[in-house]
């Protein structure tokens, strides 16, 4: 299977101001626009991000699919043509935002992050949200044992998510652990640990391991957001 069924559920933004349901919970996907080495596009944790706002909407609507950001935080890319940023502390402060703008309108904000260099604007945007009495949660994708970014676990799950949107052929980059690759890569980017933007070893991947690593994600990410409502069952 290569591309996953149309999905039915109703996007927030496509509602009236009489039609909105405030005792759902408003899920955003936060995403980035950033390289993804030669054979992945820009908008990739994007992709992923939505795919995962629409599987939660999907299986349990007390989450209301909301609007995307699809420019994050994605310094540690610059130096790549096509990436995109806005910084943490910009993103942070629309994310506080977005939440407070939000009160009349959903019982709570959940944001889904496809790209982990939210995470920070992610974490001050909720002290600070929470800190003014209001509902918020997010959940970051991730493959347990996965390679960092444009290896075989995001193209994986490309070649399942949007399969049109990946350009063969895949090349590899750096495969060295991250934990030995950061100091670099705060100290000069991406670009001064692989020249092509790949972390890791994209050969191999396939759509049908993309569709398992997917299947296996939103479910963490539904028993996640479940465990947030306060859901036990």
């Amino acid at each position: 299977m290569s591309r996953r069924a149309e999905v039915t559920t109703r996007r927030f933004a496509d509602e009236t101001a009489r039609s909105v349901d405030p005792s759902t919970v408003l899920v955003i996907a936060l995403g980035s626009t950033e390289q993804h080495g030669p054979h992945l596009p820009l908008s990739t944790d994007t992709v992923v991000a939505e795919a995962l706002v629409k599987a939660l909407c999907e299986r349990d609507h007390r989450f209301s699919f909301g609007p995307t950001l699809s420019v994050g935080a994605s310094g540690e890319h610059a130096g790549f043509c096509g990436t995109l940023s806005i910084g943490t502390e910009v993103l942070s402060t629309v994310l506080v935002e977005l939440v407070r703008s939000a009160r009349d309108s959903c019982q709570g904000v959940y944001f889904i992050s496809g790209h982990g260099g939210n995470l920070e604007a992610v974490q001050r945007a909720i002290l600070l949200s929470t800190s003014e009495g209001d509902r918020v949660g997010a959940f970051f994708s991730g493959v347990q044992g996965g390679d960092v970014h444009a290896g075989r676990t995001e193209t994986s799950l490309m070649l399942y998510l949007a399969p049109h949107l990946v350009v063969p052929p895949f090349v590899v980059g750096n495969v060295r652990p991250l934990a030995e690759l950061m100091p670099a890569i705060e100290q000069g980017g991406t670009v001064a640990v692989s020249p092509n933007g790949v972390l890791g070893d994209p050969t191999g991947a396939t759509g049908s391991e993309g569709q398992q690593l997917f299947a296996q994600m939103s479910g963490r990410l539904v028993a996640h957001a479940k465990n947030w409502l306060g859901d036990a069952s």
